[in-house]
């Protein structure tokens, strides 16, 4: 029976010993189904328009032409693009724990086999096109997203889930797009128009889906109280609540949650401000300010906020980016006033200045970060702590855009070396610009906080889209050199096998080592080892070396090598030609085996021919009654040298693989492309760069700068001793506000303990 077109069936067939999902996950795939295919009826309806729009104010013939084209496609294909991504996502739902989606850039098996060149560059633009559009989804949902992972290894705690196989993850869901994109029949132009109106219009439609899809698992029962996006794992089912925070004042235990499973993770996302004041509180006067004195002057919070302004507006005309007061100090004005007057500020407010200057403690002390970037960060500390001091909220939710700001800041920051004088340095220009339009610019509204968040992100886009292009033509290039190595290293190691102990003319030699090679070579790049066409060339240099040395020789041997020589050359020529081999050198190749056959047959008239019962029993003795007598004189000769041996020569090539640690072995196994390492040069400098690919044929870890220019490249052994040396220090790249927000609160529960 023929299902409704109209029908989308996201629940398919089950396969024996497949895991079977949860009912609350078949009910959240029922229900992103149905959601997900309203927003994608609403973006092909937007999409017409806006692509209408654009066309009609294309600067360009050929930009219309590209606007008409992408407009006329999604036109006819919208319905088969959005089976297309639903099926997609119900395959995630359908493999969970096994589902991996296709990610832009391949590795070395995934290099098209036909040819040696470069990804072409209208496949690398589509690629960049579909990681932008993921990093675009991810970033602007990244609240929503993580609370949905937690919620759904809450209910599979069996599985280890990683973050782009939790089904509807951004990576699933551009996944799902990348493959429907594919089978459009549009050409580069105008199919990269359509990934950018996905990136553009796409994102504002998903705020409301992620948000259904948590509460389907609410409604579920599936984690109902959290309420922030946990950093690390979600707590598992049956791991122990931790204890209680000790009771603050009434009114603030009121509203402070229970704390879940007590886990790094759960720390973050169970901490609000009446948590972190209580914590805070029991530690002692530990912090920027002590605790408020009974009497004197109390600063309210709005008067306290503008004399911030004022130190703010002090910082500003400074400009002091080389060396940053810790906040302690720049408050020095405010609350230990010239005149000797007692100042204090009220208890929540000293609690608001406390956390914030721990939390820019940390960033200050943090080594992940340049000295010059830590400066430059360092001067947001005083408006931050008026975005702290006017919105309780700031340390609670993950999603401020002054934290994100922050966020985005540090995480652009930690590969960036320091230019040499007189070169230009976009990125620091850019982070004066933000810091210094923050210092002049804000008072009260965190509306600034999110034009520059915006802003910034426009001009990290633009600069990662440049430097992914750069790592993948790396890549593709580092790639295609580790499969030429292996087809050399495949071809070299066939023909010293077939020429041991063979004796073959000089000419003969240079053919092999020259056009043969080179014919075995080609072979394995196109077709494998495992292929026919590489036995079938294999097996031509084996006739042609027997040809040229008939051995062992036999009554046969002429008989054979008469039926076998014209079949070597015509294959040689088919083989030469299928290289597109010089025909003139052809043509020389071919006369100089024809004289190494004349002399093949010569060489039979007179060699001897080998007969089984060719050795005489008389002879024997004469041959072996010398061998004794000449191995005697060197066992005594050798019996002293292997005593000596182990001393002169202990062999100090193996120690240091011997030597290495497992621990790091593991870690140099671990590292993942696109993690940061700071490199101990021989002249002591350090330099920040990237790992961008790990080659699989060759064992090669790559390294590039922040531009995506190669600065080193260590195999997996010279890796681990690097790490474990010291010449390579990992660097986190994690998000600097949650760390440092994780640290105070590992702290203050440590010192609560104590």
């Amino acid at each position: 029976m023929a299902h409704d077109s109209k029908v989308v069936r996201l629940a398919g067939h089950r396969p024996a010993g497949r895991f079977t999902l949860p009912a609350a996950l078949v009910r959240l795939r029922d229900t992103a189904g149905q959601e997900l295919k309203s927003v994608l009826a609403s973006f092909f309806e937007q999409a017409d328009d806006s692509l209408f729009s654009l066309a009609d104010r294309a600067g360009s013939n050929k930009d219309q032409s590209a606007y008409f084209d992408a407009m006329r496609e999604l036109r006819l294909r919208r319905r088969a693009m959005s089976l297309s991504v639903l099926q997609y996502v119900s395959q995630a739902f359908n493999e969970l724990g096994r589902f991996k989606p296709v990610r832009s850039g391949g590795s070395l098996e995934e290099v098209n086999q036909e040819t040696l060149s470069l990804v072409e560059h209208s496949e690398l633009e589509e690629q960049v096109a579909v990681e932008s559009l993921t990093n675009r989804l991810r970033n602007r949902h990244q609240e929503q997203v993580r609370m949905l992972a937690a919620r759904v290894r809450h209910l599979v705690p069996e599985l280890e889930l990683a973050d782009d196989q939790i089904p509807l993850s951004a990576e699933v869901i551009c996944g799902g797009i990348a493959e429907a994109c594919s089978d459009l029949d549009i050409d580069i132009r105008a199919k990269l128009v359509v990934l950018k109106l996905f990136e553009r219009l796409l994102a504002d439609k998903l705020e409301q889906f992620y948000q259904k899809c948590n509460q389907t698992l609410i409604s579920e029962g599936v984690l109902p109280g959290m309420k922030n996006a946990p950093v690390g794992r979600a707590p598992a089912p049956s791991r122990p609540a931790s204890q209680p925070v000790p009771p603050a004042a009434p009114q603030q235990a009121e509203a402070m949650p229970q704390a879940p499973a007590d886990d790094a993770g759960s720390q973050l996302a169970s901490a609000t401000f009446n948590e972190l004041s209580a914590l805070l509180r029991q530690g002692g006067d530990t912090g920027v300010v002590s605790r408020p004195a009974a009497g004197g002057n109390v600063l309210d919070t709005s008067r306290l906020l503008a004399r911030l302004t004022e130190l703010q507006a002090l910082s500003r005309d400074e400009a002091q980016v080389e060396q940053v007061m810790p906040l302690r100090e720049q408050l020095q004005p405010v609350l230990q006033p010239a005149e000797g007057s007692s100042v204090s500020v009220t208890q929540v407010d000293s609690d608001v200045i406390n956390l914030v200057g721990m939390l820019f403690d940390f960033i200050l002390d943090d080594r992940q970060l340049h000295p010059v970037m830590k400066s430059l960060i360092g001067r947001l500390q005083i408006p931050v702590l008026k975005v702290a001091l006017s919105d309780r909220n700031f340390f609670n939710r993950g999603g401020h855009p002054a934290r994100k700001l922050l966020n985005e800041l540090a995480l652009a920051a930690i590969g960036w070396n320091e230019k040499r004088p007189g070169m230009r340095d976009p990125l620091r220009e850019k982070i004066e610009e933000v810091v210094g339009r923050v210092l002049a610019e804000f008072t009260d509204s965190v509306d600034l906080f999110e034009e520059l968040l915006k802003d910034f992100g426009h001009f990290m886009d633009l600069d990662r889209r440049r430097r992914e292009l750069v790592e993948q033509r790396l890549r593709d290039a580092e790639e295609g050199r580790a499969r030429q190595e292996r087809a050399s290293q495949a071809a070299k190691d066939v023909m010293l096998e077939q020429a041991e102990r063979r004796d073959i003319p000089e000419a003969i030699r240079a053919l092999l080592d020259g056009p043969c090679t080179r014919y075995l070579q080609w072979i394995m790049l196109r077709q494998g080892e495992e292929s026919s066409q590489w036995q079938d060339a294999c097996e031509l240099v084996t006739r042609l070396i027997w040809t040229v040395d008939p051995s062992p020789i036999t009554d046969s041997t002429r008989a054979e090598l008469l039926r076998a020589i014209p079949g070597v050359v015509e294959d040689l020529r088919a083989a030469l030609k299928e290289i597109s081999w010089d025909p003139f050198a052809t043509d020389i190749a071919v006369r100089d085996l024809e004289l190494a056959h004349v002399d093949a047959f010569q060489k039979l008239v007179t060699a001897p021919v080998e007969v089984e019962d060719e050795p005489v029993v008389d002879e024997l003795p004469e041959v072996s009654e010398p061998e004794p007598a000449v191995q005697a004189e060197p066992e005594v000769a050798l019996t002293p040298e292997p005593v000596p041996q182990p001393e002169v020569a202990p062999e100090p090539e193996p120690e240091p693989e011997a030597t290495i640690d497992p621990e790091w072995l593991a870690r140099a196994d671990q590292m993942r492309v696109g993690s940061w390492v700071e490199l101990k040069r021989d002249d002591d400098t350090r330099l920040r760069c990237k790992l961008a690919a790990f080659i699989k044929a060759t064992g090669k870890y790559i390294f590039v700068n922040r531009s995506g220019a190669k600065v080193a490249e260590y195999q997996r052994e010279e890796l681990a001793t690097a790490m474990q040396t010291g010449l390579i220090g990992m660097l986190d790249d994690g998000l600097i506000f949650d760390r440092a927000l994780e640290s105070i609160i590992d702290n203050l529960r440590y010192s609560r303990k104590d």
